[in-house]
């Protein structure tokens, strides 16, 4: 199983999208896609006249602005995608965290409904969704969470990728829109990991929304304890593109 984490970006790129799935309708992997749509959100947030705020990346979620949240991610975000699936002849199925078997708490008070997905080494893996896979669906799982009391969450969509990975044993592909992580040159590099990350951030090559990317696949990489691919969707078509991020 292939678990693709999708980048808030892509949902405004139509043709790009309709790339995406027209690959995915060409390969034979199990493939599950998770993705967020911070973006929507704010717009929904701020339609709503909402102010919304961030701290180190998350956005602050009090109870009030779920639905909104809710709406913009397991919605629109969804069907959005949804939509783009169906028209390249797949048969996508919207899901959230909790369908795919990932339950959360909540991070932190401060944060309001911001959730922490939790990954247990013991319990079965999940079967909603490998029958799903069986079938030829293509599950699409938004980052909205649930706890055991059935409160609802709103989770980094990394996060929630990392999660579902780690609960399928799965591999972890960050599909954005960027070919792959530049050197100084403007040329792909095909590798890289803890050391050379350090290295090169220090040198001001690896900076901004790259670093962000960057030193979330070393994370996820660390915790899945295996490698992890940034890239285009050209990543579906060619194993050997992007850049293999190594703890």
């Amino acid at each position: 199983m292939k678990v693709i984490k999708l980048g808030g970006s892509l949902l405004e790129q139509t043709e790009t999208l309709g790339a995406l799935f027209q690959s995915l309708q060409q390969n034979d992997d199990d493939i599950v896609l998770v993705h967020g749509g911070g973006a929507l959100v704010q717009q929904w947030l701020a339609t709503a006249g909402l102010q919304s705020e961030k701290v180190n990346g998350l956005r602050i979620s009090p109870e009030q602005h779920m639905p909104y949240i809710v709406g913009g991610l397991a919605g629109a975000a969804n069907k959005t995608l949804m939509k783009q699936a169906i028209a390249a002849g797949l048969k996508p199925i919207g899901l959230t965290l909790y369908e795919a078997g990932v339950h959360c708490v909540q991070q932190s008070a401060g944060l309001g409904q911001v959730g922490l997905c939790q990954v247990s080494s013991t319990e079965p893996v999940p079967a909603l969704l490998v029958d799903l896979l069986m079938h030829g669906y293509l599950p699409i799982i938004s980052s909205i969470g649930f706890g055991e009391k059935g409160e609802w969450f709103n989770v980094n969509a990394d996060d929630a990728a990392v999660a579902v990975a780690a609960t399928y044993n799965a591999d972890l592909l960050l599909i954005t829109d960027v070919e792959a992580v530049l050197d100084g040159s403007g040329n792909p590099l095909s590798h890289l990991n803890s050391e050379s990350i350090q290295q090169l951030t220090q040198a001001g090559v690896i900076k901004d929304g790259m670093e962000v990317k960057v030193r979330g696949a070393l994370s996820a990489a660390k915790r899945l304890r295996r490698c992890v691919r940034i890239g285009s969707w050209n990543v579906m078509n060619n194993p050997f593109s992007g850049t293999q991020i190594s703890e």
